[in-house]
């Protein structure tokens, strides 16, 4: 990677040279120095526009430098695609900032059995870091990477991986273990809800759990769910009505348990 912004550095104007030179070598420094260009990855394009600093206006001049370097190394063959599309600023008003503020400091309320499902499951991804390394690199040893197959798959996998090891990291940051005993008197989340269904006389037994521990086949349903927004705060006895694709379904709330 230094070689290469080396190479579109020394083809550029003195005026040019100056101006672009400290931006880029941030993002080769951000990159590795020593990685090839070839194993540069699209979201990891797309991560670097994200983490730029100040107004939209202000990140995309900054990041003119970087743009054109990856053109660069589109036409010079170095890459397989240009990569430099990736490079988008996303726009935000201050009060959609305040907002997204807001909603990292949101509570999660797991069960303990979600929040050690949660847990195993980021360590079960991040054990497969090694592996997924290993791939990209025996990938990257091809040397006709314009048809690497193999390569963007690995790096595309990689890059769902870590995000949802992200995504894990920040639900068990900011998770806090649901009480063991439940207000049974109106439906919360963490209880379980026995209904009947007033149009067949089925009975249903939902638990209301975190998103993150949703499992319809094994009756845990999502407190983000429309069954569940129309369950929460009522009481025993009382029917609620649920808008679903085939009409209104109507329930009659049986028992409320912890």
């Amino acid at each position: 990677m230094a070689q290469a912004a080396t190479q579109f550095l020394a083809g550029l104007s003195p005026p040019e040279r100056e101006q672009s030179q400290q931006e880029l070598n941030k993002f080769v420094r951000w990159y590795g120095m020593e990685r090839p260009v070839r194993e540069v990855a699209a979201h990891e394009v797309a991560n670097y526009a994200e983490r730029m600093e100040g107004s939209s206006a202000n990140a995309m001049k900054r990041l003119e430098p970087v743009r054109a370097f990856l053109s660069y190394a589109k036409k010079e063959g170095l890459t397989q695609t240009n990569l430099a599309v990736h490079l988008r600023v996303k726009k935000s008003s201050p009060k959609r900032g305040l907002l997204g503020k807001e909603r990292r400091k949101e509570v999660v309320a797991l069960t303990p059995q979600g929040y050690q499902k949660l847990k195993e499951e980021l360590l079960a991804l991040q054990g497969q870091r090694p592996k997924i390394a290993d791939q990209i690199r025996r990938a990257a040893a091809d040397k006709d990477f314009r048809e690497n197959a193999p390569l963007d798959a690995a790096k595309d996998y990689q890059g769902k991986i870590e995000a949802r090891i992200r995504e894990l990291e920040e639900i068990l940051k900011s998770a806090v273990l649901a009480a063991k005993e439940v207000d049974t008197t109106k439906v919360t989340r963490g209880c379980t809800v026995v209904l009947q269904d007033l149009s067949s006389g089925e009975e249903l037994r939902y638990t209301l759990v975190h998103p993150n521990e949703a499992s319809p086949t094994k009756g845990k349903i999502s407190v983000a769910s429309p069954t569940a927004k129309a369950l929460l705060g009522r009481r025993k006895g009382e029917v609620v009505e649920v808008a679903a694709p085939v009409g209104t379904l109507r329930y009659r709330i049986e028992k409320i348990e912890g």
